[in-house]
């Protein structure tokens, strides 16, 4: 058995002597010391052999397991640095080299200028809508009657608002005045909210206008709320963002939900005032549409217009960013055009 174990020995040094691998260092490793290799089935003939030899073998048998594992160690470091060194050598990576760009994607032009103008309305004191009080899915109810919208005013048409097939009455809806419905529902004045979010029109598609597009809602109820306050309000929101050398004046209008109304202007920011194509020659553009909550829609909502006022406006995003970056076809915000996106 001592000759045995020192064959086995002698074969499994040559065959080390012979490995140029880890995976051979591997294959030697199980085929001599694993529970099934050679040195394994000799401890196995152990329990037939006398005391005195048991104590001999199986010394000599542990010599040899050690000097083996001890062997097939040293010769596995020994490839494991060799093949590591190769590697690295092979992906050995030049500093020196010019680092490859990733391009960063940042906010949509629309997006950031939506967060510019809620930003300075939570600074004057307004509170943004929660989404459940601003769906984009509305019952007439709320696009249109709770508005002192009457039955036969034309932006019901299905030429102007887009009715959907979901149930009776129920729209797109074409402004996000809705919102300010639903708040006066749900909570008494004082109230002051904006509501940013999209709204649909069936318009035809131009340099002007689309078929869907943003608006941000304002309202204001409480007691004694004059005009001169939604005046003062809405020059200290064109100040801070057109700047405060950016003239403004009130026109007289009509909206349904609002008296008296007015559409706010802006010095035409293309020609400063003196007259030019976007302006129609006037030297002025349209920012917003405003006014007093008319009394109609304070009693819709259980809001007594006798002890209560306030003030609504609205306003598209698209508008007031053409006229701060000079953008003079609205197309151009849903194109995904990246020579135009990258400018912002």
């Amino acid at each position: 058995m001592r000759e045995q174990l020192n064959k086995i020995y002698e074969n499994a040094s040559t065959d080390l002597a012979k490995a140029s691998s880890i995976a051979d260092i591997e294959e030697i490793r199980g085929k001599y010391l694993s529970r099934k290799g050679e040195f394994n089935e000799i401890k196995k003939n152990l329990k037939n052999l006398s005391d005195e030899d048991k104590r001999t073998v199986g010394a000599l048998a542990n010599e040899i397991t050690q000097k083996l594992e001890a062997a097939l160690k040293a010769k596995h470091d020994e490839f494991y640095t060799k093949e590591l060194n190769e590697k690295l050598k092979k992906e050995r990576i030049d500093i020196t080299l010019p680092g490859k760009y990733t391009q960063m994607g940042k906010k949509h032009l629309l997006t950031s200028t939506t967060d510019e103008i809620v930003s300075i309305f939570q600074g004057l004191g307004f509170s943004v809508v929660p989404q459940e009080h601003s769906p984009e899915v509305e019952t007439e109810y709320y696009n249109f009657d709770a508005l002192n919208v009457p039955k036969d005013h034309p932006a019901r048409d299905v030429q102007d608002t887009f009715y959907t097939e979901l149930a009776q009455n129920v729209v797109l809806r074409s402004q996000t005045s809705g919102a300010q419905i639903h708040v006066m529902e749900g909570k008494n004045p004082p109230i002051r909210v904006i509501a940013p979010g999209r709204v649909y029109r069936n318009e035809n598609v131009n340099a002007r206008k689309n078929n869907f597009f943003h608006q941000i809602e304002g309202l204001y109820v409480d007691k004694d709320v004059t005009f001169g306050d939604l005046k003062g309000v809405l020059n200290e929101f064109i100040r801070v963002y057109f700047g405060a050398s950016r003239p403004t004046r009130f026109r007289n209008s009509f909206f349904p939900f609002t008296e008296p109304s007015a559409e706010v202007d802006v010095q035409c920011i293309m020609c400063e005032g003196k007259g030019c194509r976007t302006c129609s020659g006037t030297g002025w553009l349209e920012v917003l549409g405003c006014g007093m909550v008319d009394p109609n829609v304070l009693r819709g909502v259980g809001i007594d217009p006798d002890v209560y006022s306030g003030f609504a406006f609205g306003m598209g995003v698209e508008r007031l960013a053409m006229l701060k970056y000079a953008v003079d076809d609205i197309r151009l915000f849903f194109n995904n055009d990246e020579r135009f996106l990258k400018q912002f």
